[in-house]
């Protein structure tokens, strides 16, 4: 009997110290601010993997302790033995953020998946300090900014759902960049977005000397687009081969709202078949863009073939006049980006090696090249009018 109502007691005073936690957490979650809600969840979590994994709390406790929860907090939601189950996962996915924890990630020779590994760790605190500063690892991959916009909720289905670092990485970045629902981020998940995801091929990292800019700069483009508001049958044209680029041009300007979701975030349109001189010699550049998250002008060259290596020195000249006669001080250095229909990835990022400036080269796809189970699924056009 004394046993019971010692544990009781223990578990008792558990629900009282992560109740006012909780109480803490939602006054600043009033104000809208995510980042406290996840440092109110993360601490809650080292709280019960420190008495958990240690063994000061025995089988049920969780149970218990919500339970208790619910008592002193009467309406309260989102803290049944489960959550609290997954706060502590939530905790030990990101455990490098705690300086005092002796969790730590270590790192499997034989796959690439992050694992946990438990060790001798400190005595519990008698109080949960959701302010207390999260260390937030110095590393330019880790998407920092994206991390703390993107809710709990679809934290755990990352954490549950990806053992991948990097992949992690990715679908927080995804999450926060299209705010995408649960069931949005569980489906591409499901579908490995990740996996089918590749970088362009690019020398960013040769070319910019700023380590996160270039790591920004890869991530802002992708290796293949699918620009399915262009369909060369509307077109009239019989043989995809012999549609002038002009023409693809017009089809992205025409629908330039549909090419900047396509292409990215943070893209403004400045203008097509944008004029450049430069000691009396003309020059046109199909596309030109601005990006916010790089602070730079990109200017894209569409070819309708394969990728040819004068591609490369026409668009080499492209960024040598836009940094000396476009570009502003505050700015960035220009990139370039070759759109064409196919491209060998190895070969390109051979012959790229000895170009001083930062550019890509991506293929794209068009309506009729898709399969037709495919096009069935894209939205009529007509119909959607009707209904607007």
């Amino acid at each position: 009997m004394e046993q019971n109502t010692a544990i009781t007691q223990i578990y008792n005073h558990a629900a009282e110290v992560i109740k006012s936690a909780i109480l803490q957490g939602q006054y600043e979650a009033l104000k809208g601010v995510n980042r406290i809600q996840l440092a109110t969840y993360y601490w809650i979590g080292k709280y019960v993997s420190q008495n958990t994994r240690k063994g000061f709390w025995g089988t049920g406790a969780l149970d218990r302790i919500s339970e208790r929860i619910y008592k002193l907090l009467p309406g309260m939601r989102g803290y049944s033995a489960e959550s609290l189950k997954k706060m502590r996962q939530f905790y030990e996915a990101w455990a490098m953020f705690d300086s005092d924890s002796a969790i730590g990630i270590e790192q499997n020779p034989s796959t690439d998946n992050s694992v946990i590994a438990i060790t001798e760790l400190k005595d519990a605190d008698d109080q949960i300090d959701i302010f207390r500063e999260l260390r937030i690892p110095n590393l330019a991959e880790f998407p920092v900014e994206d991390f703390f916009k993107v809710p709990f909720t679809h934290h755990i289905q990352i954490f549950s759902g990806v053992k991948d670092t990097s992949a992690r990485y990715y679908y927080i970045r995804k999450c926060a960049e299209e705010h995408l629902s649960v069931s949005a981020l569980k489906k591409s998940i499901k579908d490995n977005d990740y996996g089918k995801c590749k970088d362009i091929p690019n020398n960013f990292g040769l070319t910019i000397t700023d380590g996160q800019l270039a790591r920004k700069a890869v991530l802002a483009f992708k290796d293949s687009y699918a620009l399915d508001f262009i369909n060369t049958e509307e077109i009239g044209e019989r043989d995809l081969q012999d549609i002038d680029e002009r023409v693809v041009e017009q089809q992205i300007v025409h629908n330039i709202k549909k090419f900047i979701m396509t292409f990215g975030r943070d893209f403004t349109f400045v203008g097509n078949q944008y004029h450049l001189e430069i000691y009396s010699e003309e020059f046109f550049p199909d596309l030109l863009f601005f990006n916010r998250e790089l602070n730079a002008l990109v200017v894209v060259e569409l070819k309708t073939g394969k990728f040819k290596t004068s591609y490369l020195a026409q668009l080499m000249t492209y960024l040598r006049i836009l940094d000396d006669k476009e570009k502003k001080p505050h700015e960035n250095p220009s990139i370039g980006i070759v759109l064409c229909k196919e491209a060998n990835r190895s070969f390109v990022e051979y012959v790229m090696q000895d170009y001083d400036k930062p550019m890509g080269v991506a293929t794209y796809t068009t309506t009729k090249e898709m399969p037709e189970m495919l096009k069935d699924t894209l939205p009529d056009m007509d119909e959607l009018k009707k209904l607007l």
